[in-house]
């Protein structure tokens, strides 16, 4: 039979308490010691300035005693500075001009001497002192940047991404994982993981590691078994069998690639996105739909399993997301996919901030063919069961031969024509395309919604 346990008016529990105490305070004193034992060690190049600042604050505060203080101190500090004055003519310099110049120098000294320790400070952990203070302002800056939810994937994500990423280091990416072509699709078939392709592109573009960003970003053209993979994804399937899935290896990943903001897929869980099409027929498969649609169109898309788990924190994000921004991006493989998770789409509809959607610049061939503006958002109310806030519309001039190489191409561009009165009045029309391309500029956008701020949606 097992003690009873101790009251906590007991004597013997009181003393128990004590001891832990104490305990804790002694390996407080050893961990503190042993820490000044480190800073003191030889090599480390901090002990000369810390004497140096030492006694550059002893002689200013002699000085400083001189001048100010009448107590006891007073005489032994004006003893010492007649002993200095004693060394030169006092007609050349009177006493009290000793006594400034002792403080000057002491001051300058304590100021040198603290420059020099945070240049070999800085040093040893392999920072260059000459841009410390930018890296500091830009954390600080960074720290105070708007907290803003990306929802979507491809190329379009990753650009606004990049975009962000000098404004904020509270941006929060949310990746539709269901692409089951190239690299993906067959990551994904020989392992069960999510895919990991969009992932890849938006670690890459929040990286604060260049090296980093460029090496996830390598795609493999030789080798059994790694051409056409990218680095990025194979260490991400790495990452995937070794934790027993990505939901465990998020906090490593972000601290690896030194990640400015936060990556969060949609849902950790493998999962296929449907087609259901005008016609009647259903598409399993992202890569199969722009092949497979023909003349039908699609009306809607489901994600199989539709009972998908989302991390806590992508839930936490979008509660306290400042905006929550879809796009750009494909309509229905890499924005609506992301929506289709239940406790995501249950956050955005709840959230009390403004939902901005970045039209895309030209329709998808096999996905949107015919679609107008209105449309896609009619698509995304239809699927989140909330319609966007905002709508931030390109209307810069594509060349006129991009244009023919895309309509050759079955995309056409989306604009204004034709819209409702309501979806007019909520649109923000800037020029947001990049030079002769038919691609978001990713400085122009970060710009248009940093500095756009719809009226945030009240809640019910």
């Amino acid at each position: 039979m097992s003690d009873p346990p101790l009251l906590d008016d007991h004597p013997l529990a009181s003393s128990g308490r004590a001891s832990a105490v104490r305990r804790r305070a002694v390996r407080g004193g050893q961990y503190a010691s042993r820490r000044a034992r480190v800073w003191l060690a030889p090599g480390m190049g901090v002990k000369r300035w810390l004497a140096l600042f030492m006694v550059c604050t002893f002689v200013g505060a002699v000085g400083f005693l001189h001048f100010t203080w009448t107590g006891p101190l007073h005489f032994v500090a004006t003893r010492w500075i007649l002993s200095l004055n004693a060394l030169a003519s006092p007609g050349v310099l009177p006493l009290h001009v000793t006594g400034m110049a002792v403080m000057a120098l002491a001051l300058i000294g304590a100021f040198f001497s603290i420059a020099m320790l945070n240049r070999s400070i800085l040093r040893g952990t392999g920072t260059v002192p000459g841009t410390a203070l930018d890296l500091i302002y830009e954390r600080r800056t960074l720290s105070r940047g708007s907290r803003i939810v990306a929802v979507g994937g491809g190329t379009g994500l990753s650009n606004l991404l990049t975009g962000l990423r000098p404004h904020s280091a509270h941006t929060t990416a949310i990746v539709t994982v269901s692409d089951d072509g190239g690299s993906s699709g067959r990551l994904r078939e020989s392992l069960d993981m999510i895919a990991p392709g969009d992932l890849t592109d938006c670690y890459a573009a929040l990286s604060d590691s260049p090296v980093m960003a460029r090496l996830l970003l390598h795609r493999f053209t030789r080798g059994d078994g790694i051409a056409g993979h990218t680095f990025g994804n194979l260490m991400l399937a790495t990452l995937s069998e070794e934790e027993g899935g990505l939901a465990r290896a998020m906090k490593d990943i972000h601290d690896v690639l030194r990640i400015r903001g936060q990556v969060f897929p949609a849902t950790t869980a493998p999962a296929t996105l449907v087609a259901h099409l005008s016609d009647g027929r259903v598409i399993r498969g992202e890569s199969k739909f722009a092949p497979s649609v023909g003349s039908a169109r699609i009306l809607s898309v489901t994600l199989d399993p539709p009972d998908l788990p989302a991390l806590p924190p992508v839930l936490d994000a979008i509660r306290d997301a400042e905006q929550i921004v879809l796009g750009p991006g494909s309509l229905f493989t890499s924005i609506i996919p992301a929506l289709l998770v239940p406790q995501i789409a249950h956050a955005v509809r709840e959230s009390a901030a403004p939902l901005i959607y970045v039209a895309s610049l030209m329709t998808e061939p096999g996905e949107t063919d015919g679609l107008g503006l209105e449309g896609h958002v009619r698509a995304i109310t239809r699927h989140l069961g909330r319609t966007p806030d905002c709508v931030l519309v390109n209307n810069a001039t594509l060349p006129p031969e991009v244009v023919e190489h895309y309509a050759a191409a079955g995309a056409h561009l989306l604009n204004l024509d034709g819209v409702s009165r309501n979806l007019s009045g909520s649109a923000v029309i800037l020029p947001l395309l990049q030079p002769g391309q038919a691609r978001h500029d990713p400085v122009a956008l970060a710009g248009a919604l940093l500095t756009q701020t719809p009226r945030r949606r009240l809640q019910n």
